[in-house]
Parts: structure tokens; C-alpha cells; sequence
């Protein structure tokens, strides 16, 4: 318990004395960049917004509904993409700034941690979670798909060839193991 209001006043034992908290009373003793997670969110709520603006100026109606394998299809991109951003050893140069590598993940993969602080650090948070980066590529297919969903689709097809290639590989090693 905190208690700031009789300064000077005999502590009781139960007390912690305001000097004694971390200045991050939100994470303690381990600072998350709480302003740096601002500007992502911001950036991110900022590129819909563009988006969304860009499709109005275009006269273009938001679909009435999404067939199920169009939302299939977009999902294993979207899964791919975001293994490949944020995992695959080829696009450890983009993350490098922001990342510090810490080993071999698995096939063509590495594993990598954030470095820094601030918004270095919320970026390289940021660059090695697959699911948090999973966010920003789904709405990027998304707003290609309410402009040009024939094309969507085809390059979405493209990265869903590769993921069911991918477990292709892997079942074949598998099974290579076993026998």
C-alpha cells in the first residue's frame, strides 16, 4: 500500500514510502515503453484512416460480405506473411535495427528479441510477434481486397501456395525422421 498522504508521519510497516516506487508503477521494476505502444497504435488507427478515406475518394463500396474462402485465403496469407515478417532469417535485415538475434527458430527461421528503449523497443516488440504484426498485415490484405479483390486473391493465392508448401516440407521431413 501506498500512502503519500502524511508525509513525515510514522510509517507503519505495511506502507511503502513513495521513494520506493518504481517510477513505472505500471510494470515496476521492468519499464515497458507505454508511449512508444502509443505511437504504433496511432500509426495503425492512422493507416485505416487513410485507408478508409482513400476508398471513399475512389467511390468504392465496402463489399456486402466476404466469401468464406476469400476469408480462407486471406487468413494463410495473412499467417505467411506475418511467419515470414517476422521470423524468416531472410528479412532479419529489416528487424536488425530493432532486434538482437539469439539463435537458429527452425527451418529458415531465427529467433531474435527487442532491443533498446522507447520506441526502438516497442518496434522490435513489435517486429518478432507474429500475431501482433498478424494485425497490421490482415488489415493491409483487407483494404487491398475492398480495392481490387481480384488481385488480392491472386497474391494472397501466391503466399498460401508457399504455407501449404511449407507443411508439405515439414511433413516430408517427418516422415523422413521416422523412417
Amino acid at each position: 500500500m501506498i500512502d503519500d498522504r502524511d508525509v513525515g508521519a510514522p510509517r507503519d510497516q505495511n506502507v511503502v514510502p513513495l521513494e520506493a516506487v518504481p517510477r513505472d508503477s505500471y510494470s515496476g521494476a521492468d519499464p515497458k515503453p507505454l508511449a512508444a505502444y502509443a505511437v504504433l497504435t496511432g500509426a495503425f488507427a492512422g493507416a485505416i484512416a487513410i485507408s478508409e478515406v482513400a476508398r471513399r475518394r475512389g467511390g468504392r463500396d465496402l463489399p456486402e460480405r466476404i466469401a468464406p474462402a476469400d476469408l480462407g485465403l486471406l487468413a494463410v496469407a495473412t499467417y505467411k506473411l506475418s511467419r515470414l515478417a517476422t521470423k524468416a532469417r531472410v528479412t532479419s535485415f529489416a528487424r536488425a535495427p530493432f532486434t538482437r538475434y539469439t539463435g537458429e527458430a527452425g527451418p529458415s527461421e531465427v529467433s531474435e528479441e527487442p532491443r533498446g528503449t522507447g520506441l526502438r523497443r516497442a518496434v522490435g516488440e513489435l517486429a518478432v510477434c507474429p500475431y501482433c504484426v498478424g494485425e497490421w498485415i490482415a488489415a493491409g490484405l483487407m483494404a487491398a481486397y475492398v480495392r481490387d479483390p481480384r488481385s488480392t486473391r491472386t497474391a494472397a493465392g501466391a503466399v498460401a501456395v508457399v504455407a501449404a508448401a511449407d507443411v508439405l516440407h515439414q511433413g516430408w521431413i517427418a516422415l523422413d525422421e521416422r523412417t
